[in-house]
């Protein structure tokens, strides 16, 4: 029977045999003057001990807490270095799925996107409102939201000071030609012009077959407003009908005050609509109004794009992205390898051997998937791309740590074997005997852990055995996730 003895020391793998007798040496074995073991190992280094509840609480030496808890070491090769470099085991990686991109010049497409709404293009709005008192005779055109061609009638108006204004030229008219010459006819003369006059400032003709005159639209359009009901008496000035020409129209985009120097007259745009997806219009910017609102920090932008087709309506939702693409190579990175958290910009460069250091850099133009750096990386720098961390101050480190140890959350995640001791409804929290803890270095022992949720122990008497899984989410507070019965008798703790 043999027996393989493993000396990690020195890396050497030596065979014995073994018998009643006990250990025999093999024969190429030196007996006598064996070689000395290679020196072992250098110590790792200890630079503190921490709390082992996850207390912000370290100590220069060994000690133990409240609960007779011996502080955790943590080791030289551990800790983040004077960098803030964070080291993570190739394992990890693995499990992560970490992917990583080079930073390199090339010409960045950084759209200026912006919101906005479908407008009519108020150059083309018309009022039809008569310049005298009168009744509506007829209407030709009855309903709002009806097309109308140019010239085509709308309605036929009767008015007593237009007739009157009318007969005035008849009798003007016979006058001039009945006047001998003279005074009377220069006379006959001026009365036929001033009348003339009065209906040209009326915009009305200066005779008919009939005392009622016809309004025919201005443009080509569509009937956006209609005072009018036939036999309804208007005054001079009001607005019958208001038309308005759809072939071309308006978006009145809102962009943010730090786009604004990416923003030119002849700026060409794409427009989208919720009612046509997948469909785009071209537009043209024409005009940036001179205002700012100061609530929302936007400024008004004029686009204009035809219409022709009719599918864009007044009152659309549009969505706007604006060409702002420039000509010159610009250091980017992939828009995943950006890390923000408000304050500061953060990336973490591959620095070799499982280490990432978060590198704090300043941000230029933005594109559909880059993004510009203009302080902090170098052309040919890699970057974390995915399974990348945010980081706050140095204090954060460890807890960029942990979460390296548990992909997709946050917060670490143990599991434990034990009873409940109590429950405490108004806290939500539960006292738990427990059984030790490996992951943790923790001994069996009773403590306090909080309740994700309140029905996580219905059903659940004291002394039950039970599993559960917590978490560790800082600052001392241990939160179970999950709880359920083992059917088990006995368990560990005090």
């Amino acid at each position: 029977m043999t027996l393989l003895a493993l000396l990690t020391a020195g890396a050497a793998v030596t065979w014995f045999g073994y018998t009643e007798h006990g250990v025999v040496p093999p024969a190429n074995a030196q007996t006598a003057e064996a070689p000395e073991a290679p020196a072992a190992k250098a110590e790792r280094k200890i630079l503190y001990y921490r709390n082992p509840m996850g207390l912000p609480d370290t100590s220069p030496e060994p000690k133990k807490d409240s609960m007779g808890m011996d502080y955790i070491p943590v080791y030289e090769d551990d800790a983040p270095d004077g960098s803030g470099a964070v080291a993570v085991s190739p394992a990890r990686l693995q499990t992560l799925g970490v992917k990583t991109a080079r930073a390199q010049m090339q010409t960045l497409e950084a759209p200026v996107r912006a919101v906005g709404r479908i407008e009519i293009d108020e150059r083309s709005i018309h009022d039809v409102a008569p310049r005298f008192e009168g009744w509506i005779e007829k209407l030709h055109v009855s309903a709002t939201g009806d097309p109308v061609k140019r010239g085509q009638a709308l309605f036929s108006v009767y008015s007593p000071e237009l007739v009157s204004a009318r007969k005035e030229v008849s009798i003007a008219q016979r006058l001039v030609d009945s006047a001998p010459g003279g005074a009377a006819a220069e006379s006959a003369k001026r009365l036929l012009a001033a009348a003339r006059e009065r209906l040209r400032y009326w915009q009305v003709g200066s005779g008919g077959a009939s005392d009622a005159v016809t309004f025919v639209s201005p443009v080509k359009g569509i009937v956006l407003e209609k005072q009018a009901v036939e036999g309804m008496r208007f005054m001079a000035g009001t607005p019958v009908f208001r038309i308005a020409d759809l072939d071309r129209v308006w978006v009145i985009a809102d962009i943010y005050e730090q786009d604004l120097a990416q923003i030119h007259l002849g700026q060409h745009a794409r427009i989208s609509v919720d009612a046509f997806p997948g469909r785009d219009f071209d537009a043209q910017v024409t005009y940036l109004y001179p205002t700012l609102n100061t609530g929302t920090r936007t400024t008004p932008v004029r686009l204009e794009l035809d219409n022709a087709s009719g599918l864009l309506r007044p009152g659309m939702f549009a969505h706007v992205d604006l060409a702002a693409g420039r000509s010159e190579a610009r250091l980017v990175v992939p828009k995943s390898a950006l890390v923000e958290n408000g304050e500061r910009q953060v990336v973490f460069v591959v620095q070799g051997e499982g280490r990432f250091k978060p590198q704090p850099v300043e941000v230029g133009l933005r594109g559909r998937d880059q993004v510009e750096i203009t302080r902090g990386l170098s052309t040919g720098d890699e970057v974390v791309v995915a399974a990348n961390f945010l980081i706050d101050s140095e204090s954060n480190l460890k807890a960029a740590l942990s979460a390296f140890d548990e992909p997709g959350s946050t917060a670490p995640s143990y599991q434990g074997v034990g009873a409940i001791d109590s429950i405490d409804a108004s806290d939500n929290t539960v006292s738990m005997n427990h059984e030790p803890i490996p992951a943790l270095q923790w001994p069996a022992m009773t403590m306090d852990f909080g309740l994700d949720s309140p029905e996580l122990v219905k059903g659940i008497m004291p002394g039950e055995p039970v599993r559960f899984d917590f978490e560790d989410r800082g600052d001392g507070e241990f939160v179970i996730t999950h709880i359920e019965k083992t059917g088990q008798a006995g368990h560990a703790g005090h």
